[in-house]
C-alpha cells in the first residue's frame, strides 16, 4: 500500500469520526424511532441516517466505490480496481435503542483489492481507534463474550474467572485490541460489516485471529455468511 493510499484512507476515517460525532444530537432525535427486521433485529432511523450520511461523505472523498452497509449497501466481494468501504453504522442496535452508551460505528477501507485502513469508534465513550494509532499496552484478565449464546459459550463463561457480555462487537474488538480484555469471543458468528475493521486493526497490534477456528491473516470478508470469531493477545 502507497503512502498516498493511507494518507487518504486515514484522513477519510478522520473525516466519518468527526461527522458521527456531528451528528450526535441528530442521531439521538432518532434514537428511540424503532421498526424490526426479519430477523427480530431492531433497526432505527439513527441507523439509516448514519449509513446515509456516511455512504454521502465516502463518495464525496473516493468517488465511485463498493460501499458494503448493514442496512443498505451493496454485497459483493471488494473492488479490484478502485475503493471498497465496509460500514456498521451503528453497531450495538439493541443497546443504542435501549439507551445504553456501549454501541459504535466500524469503518473498514480498502483499495484496489487492499487493507488500507479501519476505524473503530464509539462516540458516546468518546473513544476511537483508527489504522497507525498507537496502542498504550493494558494486562487484562477478563474474557469478552459475544451476546449470542451458545454452548460453547456458556462453556466459556463457566471456566472463565472474569467475563464480560456487553452486546456490541466494536467494543468488544477495541478492547481486546487495546489489552482491556485479553480474549474475545464469538462461537456463533457476526457478519462482515460487524468484525472486518476489529481483525484488521487486531492483526495490525499484533494479536492472534482465528476466524472459523482458522488463522486469519487479512483477507476481506464476505459479506453473505457469518464467521466465528476468536481474538488474544498471544503472549497472555
Amino acid at each position: 500500500m502507497s503512502s498516498s493510499v493511507y494518507s487518504t484512507a486515514r484522513s477519510t476515517a478522520e473525516a466519518v469520526r468527526d461527522l458521527v460525532k456531528g451528528l450526535l444530537p441528530a442521531i439521538e432525535a432518532r434514537r428511540y424511532d424503532i421498526t424490526w427486521k426479519l430477523d427480530g433485529s431492531p433497526v432505527t432511523a439513527a441507523d439509516l441516517l448514519v449509513e446515509d450520511e456516511v455512504s454521502s461523505l465516502l463518495r464525496q472523498r473516493l468517488g465511485d466505490l463498493r460501499f458494503i452497509g448493514e442496512e443498505t449497501g451493496d454485497s459483493g466481494t471488494t473492488s479490484e480496481s478502485g475503493w471498497s468501504a465496509v460500514l456498521d453504522p451503528i453497531d450495538g442496535t439493541e443497546n443504542f435503542c435501549s439507551g445504553l452508551k456501549e454501541w459504535g460505528v466500524s469503518l473498514s477501507l480498502w483499495q484496489g483489492g487492499e487493507h488500507a485502513a479501519s476505524m473503530l469508534y464509539l462516540p458516546e465513550l468518546d473513544e476511537c481507534l483508527i489504522t497507525g494509532d498507537e496502542v498504550t499496552p493494558r494486562r487484562s484478565r477478563i474474557l469478552g463474550l459475544s451476546s449470542t449464546l451458545s454452548e460453547e459459550l456458556v462453556e466459556s463463561l463457566r471456566q472463565a474467572g472474569e467475563a464480560r457480555i456487553i452486546g456490541c462487537a466494536v467494543y468488544n474488538m477495541f478492547n481486546v485490541v487495546r489489552g482491556s480484555y485479553y480474549r474475545f469471543l464469538n462461537p456463533v458468528g457476526a457478519r462482515s460489516w460487524d468484525l472486518q475493521a476489529g481483525v484488521m486493526l487486531a492483526l495490525e497490534n499484533g494479536l492472534d485471529v482465528l476466524l472459523d477456528g482458522k488463522p486469519y491473516t487479512g483477507s476481506f470478508l464476505l459479506p453473505d455468511r457469518k464467521y466465528r470469531v476468536d481474538i488474544r493477545h498471544h503472549n497472555i
